[in-house]
């Protein structure tokens, strides 16, 4: 019964992802991966990243590797119980920060032994070395939870793999968002052993991942086509409903992402169900919204 809910929720995951991958495809104008090759690594992996703009960040990274991502996020959304069984399902760890609390901070040591453990058992877990997010692609001074990941696993003599990551936007409010994820491979280091191992790994990788983080200036241009005016109405109305949730937080594209990614599914079949009722044919309708979702290159312009 175990084996057949892990099956069964892997498959789920799969399938998401796929839509995911369709919904970023609307949402961005384009997402620049250099190094893709790193995307099929196989193995032990910790992908260490920054984190200019919140959920969007792990959302992105994860739906260009070929394979599971587990990923910290912060511990303040696990807090009510089905939002927690449903980020586990999503292989999210919860870390906490002191800002959510000092009762909460015994509960990082389960965060770091759970993300070792991953490692060993030759899964890929993100982290996002900053410990914070801000909408900016200025990297910030880093926390020390992956160094305390690595010092875990190399206790054991096990040196899974590392990825960095340098994700950059031109534009952190809205659709036609222009992405840069420029991927490398940080070498191999000596053991992580005490406080001075862990403050020389931070400043590499500090200036490695900073090197990575490429935005572009192109600001996001939105040409008012039929694929525009069709969306128009759904998106207008969630924006300024996102906006008003969000505002004075980071969450905004994250928050505006996900709240399209549930409702656009429903505000296709609203459409379609409409047609259908004054009689469209369906190859009409059908031939339509093709022809529309042909235009989204030319409604998100990247010039």
């Amino acid at each position: 019964m175990v084996r057949f809910f892990y099956i069964y929720i892997k498959k789920v995951i799969t399938i998401l992802k796929l839509f995911i991958k369709a919904a970023l495809w609307l949402f961005c104008a384009e997402i620049n991966t250099k190094n893709k090759y790193l995307l099929n690594t196989k193995g032990p992996l910790l992908i260490i990243a920054n984190h200019p703009n919140s959920f969007l960040d792990a959302i992105i990274i994860g739906s260009r590797y070929n394979r599971r991502i587990h990923f910290l996020a912060r511990g303040d959304v696990f807090t009510k119980r089905h939002h927690r069984f449903l980020l586990k399902l999503l292989n999210m760890i919860p870390v906490y920060r002191l800002r959510e609390g000092k009762e909460f901070l015994h509960l990082n040591e389960y965060a770091f032994i759970e993300s070792a453990r991953l490692l060993k058992n030759n899964e890929a877990v993100l982290i996002f070395i900053e410990g914070t997010c801000l909408n900016t692609n200025t990297l910030q001074p880093f926390k020390k939870g992956t160094t305390r990941i690595l010092q875990a696993c190399h206790a054991e003599q096990h040196f899974p793999q590392i990825n960095l990551a340098g994700i950059a936007y031109n534009n952190f409010k809205g659709i036609g968002k222009r992405v840069n994820l420029c991927l490398d491979v940080f070498p191999t280091t000596s053991a992580i052993i005490d406080a001075k191992d862990r403050v020389s790994f931070n400043d590499n990788v500090f200036s490695k991942l900073a090197a990575l983080i490429l935005p572009t200036a192109h600001t996001p241009a939105i040409k008012k086509n039929a694929l525009y005016y069709f969306n128009f109405p759904l998106y207008n109305l969630v924006y300024s409903f996102v906006d008003k949730k969000t505002k004075g937080t980071v969450f905004f594209d994250s928050v505006l992402f996900g709240v399209l990614f549930f409702l656009y599914p429903i505000y296709l079949i609203c459409i379609i169900s409409l047609l259908l009722f004054i009689s469209i044919p369906q190859p009409i309708i059908l031939g339509t919204l093709v022809l529309l979702f042909l235009l989204r290159n030319q409604t998100m312009s990247i010039s």
